[in-house]
């Protein structure tokens, strides 16, 4: 049980800081034990979704999947009547703006340089938050960390707000000598598939090489719903929003004959009006 020994992860792209962090909550907070130390975002994930600590301390930035990014996919990846959602304390070398959206959704973060009496604090934090989860039932522990989430990728602190990039209205997909001219209204989702980006029409798709995390700037949040992390659903295309036990929504969409799957974190999306 977590009450008993907590366990933690830490994910942190740079040795001495992780090393740092270690030696210093092993000082402060002995019982604590440390399930893994990680570099990166991917193994963040995977680690977590296999030991299953009660705390992970992300570094935001992480080079290929963002600190956030692996919580976002953490909690479309969780097991519905698996232990308990892991509580998230973030680390950052930001400014104001990420630190005011991290005060209100995560349950801590933490700024770079790590100062150790900040990271008192936050173990003091960590335990209150671990004995109130007790007395909770887990699918409403789960339910409250899906609604930090959810907050946590609407406030985005991981970019700071930036003018607006130009929206696109025609997406130029290259197939050998040929390129493909795609009006954006056209397209009936993107998928993430690697390094490329699956755009989706009635008729047929194409691959371009652009990432999910370029794209969703320059497109119309109103009429392109995010549903998962890797995929981006024209709102207008959508015919059916059935939601199975696990939490997820199953889509049909207009002009395609496969489903989509919405994750949980985007399942607020479809209530029946």
């Amino acid at each position: 049980m977590h009450a008993m020994t907590p366990t933690a992860l830490i994910a942190e792209d740079e040795p001495l800081l992780a090393a740092s962090l270690q030696a210093d909550l092993g000082a402060l907070w002995p019982e604590l034990q440390l399930a893994a130390v990680v570099g990166d975002g991917h193994q963040a994930l995977a680690q977590s979704l296999r030991l299953a600590p009660a705390i992970c301390f992300l570094d935001i930035r992480m080079p290929g999947m963002s600190g956030l990014e692996a919580a976002q996919a953490l909690g479309e990846d969780w097991p519905e009547n698996g232990p308990p959602f892991p509580l998230l304390v973030f680390i950052t070398a930001y400014d104001q703006y990420a630190i005011e959206a991290f005060q209100a959704q995560a349950v801590d973060y933490l700024l770079k340089p790590v100062q150790r009496e900040r990271l008192a604090l936050c173990a003091q934090r960590l335990k209150k938050r671990l004995a109130e989860r007790e007395a909770q039932s887990p699918p409403q522990a789960l339910q409250q960390a899906m609604d930090q989430l959810r907050a946590l990728i609407g406030a985005n602190p991981a970019a700071p707000p930036a003018a607006a990039p130009a929206r696109l209205e025609v997406i130029q997909a290259g197939a050998g000598a040929t390129v493909h001219l795609v009006p954006v209204d056209e397209v009936v989702y993107f998928e993430a598939a690697d390094k490329y980006l699956r755009v989706v029409t009635s008729e047929r798709e194409h691959l371009i090489r652009m990432s999910l995390r370029e794209l969703l700037p320059q497109i119309d949040p109103q009429k392109f719903w995010q549903v998962h992390r890797g995929t981006v659903v024209q709102a207008r295309l959508i015919q059916t929003a059935h939601r199975e036990e696990t939490g997820k929504v199953t889509l049909t969409l207009r002009g395609r004959p496969e489903k989509v799957t919405a994750s949980r974190l985007f399942a607020h999306l479809f209530k029946g009006m």
